[in-house]
């Protein structure tokens, strides 16, 4: 058996950053851009008007009187400059008039048809947006996250409706097992449902990938290889079951007869210990185990790091740290990922952590991290932990 880091490692190294493409404005939210984009203008294009009011040429103070010669609002700007004396009717965002070198907000005017007088000492502000007041043009923009609301409102004022993408990588997951069913599907003796793959399907959306849940593959080889053919165009297959050594557990060798490439076979780790990897034709493969827990643990350690470093985004897990609210007896030669529950004491860790408790990883919040031989903790103690997505 390797060790986590090591089989972190080589995971890793078999994937790398996908190709780029070109998406819609509309459909880059949540996407990774794969390029900075520039301003193809200023913002605003235009000196501004940031108040409804009457724009002027020169200072003006309580008393002083102006001929209003004109109207310049959003979108229909006024055709001549402004002179002494004369005065615009200017509302918010328009643009403002050549000569101009302020605004006077209409509540210190009062107005007697063409005519406005200055009522109230204006003060220093001139409330006029300057051009390229929020950027210029060739400002370049390049988040390093996945592009949220912000992100393509500021695209969108920068002139773009196209964005470049990190291709999204395609994950086809299999599921194994004569006994596996559908859900909906009625159980007979000997049958459960399907779960995992579902679960792992929701966790790569929700990292930026599409899923794709292929049919259930019974214990045969042909199954297993037809499965595989199915997949053979995704970039990260993921077998779920027959990852171990037993009768039934054929993954490992019907990989191998579609040309896999091992990388390593178990880690010791709890849970997920029959854990393994390596390339096949075009895609990475990765064999989680079979107990639900187990995988789902598996992809948050190891397949949401895979899709990261494919997107271009850092691989590395987003670690923390709690205190314990309880002890926890002393740990075992594998490293072991325990699920506990937040509360205002700190970290529970779940008495029951069999890795077939669905229940129990629905109500947990994190994993804590034990490493091999880790000795008993007693209350209060601070502890490495992993936030589980929901």
């Amino acid at each position: 058996m390797i060790s986590v880091a090591e089989a972190t490692a080589r995971l890793l190294s078999l994937v790398d950053v996908l190709p780029s493409e070109q998406v819609p404005l509309r459909a880059a939210s949540g996407r990774i851009m794969a390029g900075p984009l520039t301003a193809q203008h200023d913002q605003p294009p235009f000196p501004a008007s940031a108040m409804d009011g009457y724009a002027i040429a020169g200072n003006a103070t309580a008393g002083d009187m102006f001929r209003v010669i004109g109207t310049s609002a959003a979108g229909h700007p006024f055709g001549r400059p402004v002179a002494a004396g004369e005065a615009v009717r200017i509302f918010t965002g328009a643009p403002l008039p050549d000569g101009a070198t302020r605004v006077v907000i209409q509540e210190d005017i009062a107005r007697n048809g063409d005519g406005i007088r200055i009522t109230t000492d204006p003060g220093p502000a001139t409330h006029i947006r300057p051009a390229a007041g929020d950027f210029a043009k060739g400002m370049s923009w390049h988040p390093k996250t996945p592009l949220g609301s912000r992100d393509v409102t500021l695209l969108a004022a920068m002139g773009h409706n196209t964005v470049p993408v990190v291709r999204k990588p395609v994950v086809a997951f299999i599921m194994t097992g004569d006994e596996l069913r559908m859900p909906g599907e009625t159980l007979n003796p000997g049958q459960i449902t399907a779960s995992n793959g579902f679960g792992l399907a929701a966790m790569v959306e929700g990292a930026g990938a599409d899923a794709r849940l292929l049919p259930i593959a019974g214990d045969t080889v042909d199954s297993l290889e037809q499965a595989f053919a199915l997949a053979r165009d995704a970039d990260l297959i993921v077998t779920i079951g027959g990852a171990s050594v037993g009768d039934h557990d054929l993954v490992a060798g019907s990989a191998r007869d579609a040309g896999l490439d091992m990388a390593f076979h178990k880690v010791a780790m709890r849970p997920g210990k029959p854990l393994l990897a390596g390339r096949i034709g075009s895609s990475t493969l990765i064999g989680l185990p079979g107990n639900p827990v187990s995988s789902m643990v598996c992809g948050v350690i190891f397949i949401l790091p895979l899709i990261r470093r494919m997107l271009g985004l850092p691989p590395d897990l987003t670690e923390t740290s709690h205190v314990l609210a309880a002890s926890v007896p002393a740990n075992g030669p594998r490293q072991h990922y325990m699920r506990g529950r937040l509360s205002p004491e700190g970290v529970v860790v779940e008495p029951r952590q069999d890795s077939s408790l669905l229940s129990v990883l629905a109500r947990a919040d994190l994993l804590v991290v034990r490493p091999p031989d880790d000795p008993a903790l007693p209350i209060g103690h601070r502890v490495r932990t992993v936030m589980l997505p929901r």
